[in-house]
């Protein structure tokens, strides 16, 4: 998931150098549901059982594991996406895709690699930086598709939010970028290791940026997913995008379920500032709106405060019809991202001021279930899985 999404990022009071690891719960508590089949943990609540396939067959709230588990491991690597999955996530975001400058889909946060790898480590690659307008933003470092795929390989992934989780450091340079067909392969060899179907949630990275540049994502990921039997309604890989049009052409090529994904209210699709629709997302999440977008997708992913706005002091407000709305005309909703530390919680469920010292997440996540959403985005997933449990009692 990418730069657009709001609580992505928080100014930084000063570090402690410790977190209260409610995170031990990784294979305490959680434990006891980490043999158990996607199906099998669903029929666990009464308001979550599941026997169909597809969407239908995933436990509800769904805890999908925010680029594999984050919150524990440098994102998009191998480490973060198999610990998610030891940590009990339905789904894994396996893949935030961005192209090389050679044509294959690689694993990334975003385009530019400088707060993902150690490419500034790199003497070979200073004369890469450079800046770009990436969605009207000037941006500076290193991107992708300056790199060919055997270039990106020779990098290694580090910690993008070091002041939140200095203890994810000790994991810098361990694992390299992983590409999706990587990934695809990766899927097939987990479900048969765990014996349970794993699932992936794949986003398009800035469409209409890279199809300017010739390097469009769409039809690279349905190839893909065409080669690897993988492009059905019931295939485990769930397509996302910022941008509804991206959306709108993998709805052509594949029949995958597709998710439009929902920056802040007064934002505006990047797709729709290129073609000049004036439209916001405030626009999208009106009942017009969201008839619109089901009828080529199946699902919305929104910013949490698009499901509860926040107060001035960053407290909850009253929650918006958001839930009911998009129920109504058949959407699922998977809103993003549930963390651990404090600067990522809403205000009420802050302890202490530390960068990396966890609050109370479990008092949040009750709080964002109470509302009906279909699951969560979550760099903690061991926290997700626990505080799910702990909801349907």
């Amino acid at each position: 998931m990418g730069t657009e999404r709001t609580n992505e990022t928080q100014p930084q009071p000063q570090a402690t150098g410790r977190r209260a690891l409610l995170g031990a719960a990784m294979l305490g508590a959680g434990g006891a549901v980490l043999g158990l089949s996607g199906t099998a943990r669903a029929a666990e609540g009464p308001a979550a059982k599941r026997t169909a396939r597809g969407l239908k067959g995933l436990p509800v709230p769904t805890i999908v594991g925010h680029r594999g588990a984050s919150g524990y491991r440098p994102e998009h690597t191998f480490g973060s996406y198999e610990l998610a999955l030891d940590l009990g996530a339905d789904i894994v975001e396996a893949g935030d895709l961005c192209p090389t400058k050679d044509g294959h889909l690689v694993c990334r946060h975003e385009p530019e690699i400088g707060g993902t790898t150690d490419v500034a480590d790199h003497p070979e690659f200073a004369g890469r930086r450079t800046t770009k307008v990436l969605d009207g933003v000037p941006t500076t470092g290193w991107f992708t598709e300056d790199f060919t795929l055997a270039e990106l390989k020779t990098l290694r992934a580090i910690e993008r939010i070091p002041a939140n989780r200095p203890h994810n450091t000790l994991y810098d340079g361990r694992w390299e970028i992983p590409t999706f067909e990587e990934v695809l392969h990766w899927q097939d060899e987990q479900t048969r290791k765990r014996g349970k179907q794993v699932w992936i949630y794949p986003e398009t990275k800035h469409p209409t940026y890279f199809r300017k540049l010739g390097l469009a994502l769409e039809e690279r990921v349905a190839k893909l997913l065409r080669r690897h039997g993988k492009d059905t309604r019931n295939s485990p890989v769930i397509l996302q995008s910022f941008e509804p049009t991206s959306i709108q052409k993998l709805n052509q090529l594949v029949d995958n379920p597709l998710v439009v994904l929902l920056s802040t209210a007064d934002s505006r699709p990047w797709d729709f500032v290129e073609a000049g629709d004036p439209r916001t997302v405030a626009d999208l999440i009106t009942p017009k709106g969201l008839r619109e977008i089901a009828g080529y997708a199946q699902g919305i992913g929104p910013t949490l405060d698009l499901v509860i706005p926040k107060k001035a002091d960053g407290s909850l407000a009253e929650p918006s019809t958001l839930v009911s709305d998009a129920h109504r005309v058949g959407l699922i909703l998977h809103p993003y991202t549930m963390r651990n530390e404090n600067p990522f919680l809403p205000t009420e469920f802050r302890e202490g001021g530390a960068a990396d010292g966890y609050g109370d997440p479990f008092g949040a996540f009750r709080t964002y279930f109470a509302t009906g959403i279909d699951g969560v985005f979550t760099d903690n997933a061991d926290t997700g899985v626990l505080a799910r449990a702990d909801f349907l009692g």
